[in-house]
């Protein structure tokens, strides 16, 4: 299973990608998630300009296993959603960290990234 180190991890199974000196993360579902789900077929994309708590559901995903709702790791607003998942829902499968993003959000709280899990606590977390 891939868990890259620069990460953050959620322990719904997003993981965040800090953009540097900014205040906005990029949001994906991680390898254990999309292993899971099996083939990814329909990404429901959020809204731009939704407002967030933490933990609120922001999409959905559709599988041929289930429909899964992805979290929101952080509170803020979306300000991006990755358009090519709606001729490509399968980018979650293939490139889950790459070109399978779902969505940029502005945090409004900067201290709930902290909190997030590293990569090392996210593989405690799958392992157990």
């Amino acid at each position: 299973m891939n868990i890259p180190n620069e990460l953050r991890y959620s322990t719904d199974h997003e993981w965040i990608r800090r953009e540097d000196g900014t205040d906005r993360i990029t949001v994906g579902i991680t390898d254990y998630a999309q292993d899971s789900l099996g083939d990814v077929v329909f990404v429901e994309q959020p809204e731009v300009g939704t407002t967030l708590a933490a933990s609120d559901t922001f999409t959905e995903v559709e599988s041929t296993k289930s429909v899964s709702d992805i979290y929101a790791p952080v509170s803020g607003t979306i300000v991006a959603v990755n358009e090519r998942l709606d001729d490509q829902p399968e980018l979650l499968n293939s490139d889950p960290y790459g070109d399978g993003w779902i969505a940029t959000i502005e945090m409004s709280d900067t201290s709930q990234f902290d909190a997030l899990l590293d990569a090392a606590a996210y593989q405690a977390l799958t392992e157990g």
